[in-house]
């Protein structure tokens, strides 16, 4: 049977865990994930994860954070003020927002705190800092 290599597309399946066990993302439920093997399209700890899998072949991965999303980045805390975002825009911690930087790039942001009329931002991925445990079961190769 056909193991998967670098530049194949697949489909899998993947249940997502963090350390203490609660789950982060499933793919159950939906359509299998696809991406091609080794084009840094998904994290990497998941993209070496696939390669030499055949279909139906199911593991469990442990992701360190320099193979899922980085770790944490404080540079990538900023503050504002709230009158810098639109006046129908009623600002919560927890809400997430879209920023853009000066080369177009639109990016997410959460609002963490509300401080008087200033607002802080962290634009690092919800997962960063975090080791993750993936399930995952190949469905098919190509």
């Amino acid at each position: 049977m056909a193991q998967v290599k670098k530049g194949d597309k697949v489909s899998v399946h993947y249940h997502g865990r963090l350390t203490d066990g609660s789950t982060f993302d499933s793919s159950e439920g939906r359509d299998p994930l696809s991406f091609t093997a080794g084009a840094g399209q998904v994290i990497k700890g998941f993209d070496d994860a696939v390669v030499d899998m055949t279909p139906g072949d199911k593991k469990t991965v442990n992701i360190p954070v320099d193979q899922a999303y980085g770790h944490r980045n404080d540079d990538m805390v900023m503050e504002f003020p709230l009158s810098d975002l639109p006046a129908d825009v009623n600002a919560a911690v927890g809400m997430e927002l879209q920023m853009g930087d000066n080369q177009g790039n639109v990016f997410p942001v959460l609002i963490t705190a509300i401080n008087g009329d200033m607002m802080t931002l962290d634009a690092n991925h919800p997962l960063a800092g975090q080791d993750l445990i993936f399930d995952i079961e190949l469905v098919t190769i190509g």
